[in-house]
Formats: structure tokens, sequence, C-alpha cells
């Protein structure tokens, strides 16, 4: 694993490159839950211990952002008990399990529409937030009531009443002033996706940020998901041709 350790530049070289920004879709937790004759939410909460591990190894090895779907706006839709214990899940691995994160100096931030959560999710958050702001290590983004088809409304929302107040003209907006408007805005492009339990699609998740990021799909199931598994991806992208649409 050393020469995951090492970044490069645009030169040749045969040490491998280590991916500024990973995303990941937590995908499979109820279905782990269901291959041991578990409810379901044993596996959500394993998916708990394997954002940890992930977190800590990513941290380790010096990838400088991670941004995790934890839940996201059309996950309203599922069954009310599974939604109440996401949200209960959330909050106890907020209070209970951060501390830890916090010791080793990463970063929580939060993408999506936290503050409509149930009370009294968003000052938890809030908090968490607030705790690791100076932190100078993994800047961890967890999305949560999070769409991306509903962050980009909002953010054409945003620019156009701008616009009728003629604060800018609509000549001047350009892809870099949507990506600034965007829930995103501090925090680089993904280079890697990752996706496990072996689906194959996005999920309206970061659609704009991910025009050009490298997508990797894993049968493995999340709760099943490890350091292992991470350097097979890393592996993968650095066997990829960024071309950006060259």
């Amino acid at each position: 694993m050393k020469d995951l350790l090492t970044k490069k530049d645009n030169t040749k070289s045969s040490k491998k490159v280590l991916p500024t920004h990973i995303a990941i879709i937590m995908d499979g937790n109820r279905r782990w839950a269901k291959h041991k004759n578990l409810p379901g939410m044993f596996g959500h909460k394993e998916g708990v211990q394997a954002l940890k591990r992930v977190t800590r190894y990513l941290n380790d090895i010096g990838i400088k952002y991670l941004t995790v779907y934890a839940f996201s706006t059309e996950n309203w839709n599922r069954k009310k008990d599974e939604v109440d214990f996401l949200m209960y899940l959330i909050q106890e691995a907020i209070q209970n399990e951060f501390d830890e994160l916090h010791e080793n100096n990463v970063q929580l931030n939060v993408v999506g529409f936290y503050k409509e959560l149930p009370a009294p999710l968003p000052k938890v958050l809030d908090d968490a937030i607030e705790k690791t702001k100076n932190n100078t290590g993994l800047k961890l983004q967890v999305a949560i009531n999070y769409g991306s088809r509903a962050e980009i409304v909002e953010a054409v929302k945003k620019i156009a009443k701008k616009v009728k107040t003629d604060e800018i003209k609509a000549d001047d907006i350009t892809s870099e002033m949507i990506s600034s408007y965007l829930l995103t805005k501090d925090i680089p492009d993904p280079d890697l996706l990752i996706r496990t339990g072996g689906e194959q699609r996005i999920s309206n998740y970061l659609l704009w940020q991910c025009a050009y990021t490298e997508f990797y799909s894993t049968e493995t199931l999340w709760p099943d998901f490890n350091s292992n598994e991470l350097d097979k991806a890393i592996e993968e992208y650095n066997k990829r041709q960024r071309r950006y649409g060259v």
C-alpha cells in the first residue's frame, strides 16, 4: 500500500495517484441484513461502522475529501419506521461515534437540505460541524436530505433572482457561476465515485459535480466495504485515462 501514499504530477511515473476527492454511494445495507436473516436496521448500523473504517483509512492515506450519500430526498418515500430509524441512527452516530473522528482531525460538513430534518438533528449536525471546523485532516461531507436535481433547481432560482434584480446579467452566467451556487461550492468535484452493492446507476447524486468523475462499481455490500476494497477502487482509478472530453 506504500505506493498508494504517493501523489504525482502529470509527468510519467510508476507511482500511484491518489484521488483528491472520493464520493461514495453507500448501497447494500438492507441486502446485507437480509442475507444474514436480520432486520434491515442491523444493516444500517453495520453501515455506520463501515463509514468509520473508510473515513479512518482515507484520512490515514492522505485523501483530502470524502463525500458519502447517507439519505436522499427520495428516501422519504421509504416506510416510516425505516425513515424514523435512519434519522435516529444519524443522530446517534454523530453523538456517540464522531468523537473518534474528531480526535483524528477529521472535519465534518453536511451537504443537503438538512435544516429541514426533524429536531433535534439539525442542531446536532450544526454542533458537530462547529466542533470540527478547524480540523485539518480529511474533509468528510455527509449528504443528508440531498438530491442533485433539487440542488440544481435551488441554484438556478438563486441566480434567476439576481438576474431579475439586475445584480448579474444572463450573459454572465457560466458553469463556474452555477457551481458556486451549489451545496458543494467549497469543495472540488469528485475524482472517483464508488458505488457499492453492484448497482450501476448514479441515483440523483452529484449530477453536476460528476461530469468528468471516474465511476467504479463493486458487488461488495456497504457493511462489508473496507480498506482492501478501497485499494481495489484506487488501483482501478489508476488504470483510467482521464480525458475531460479531449
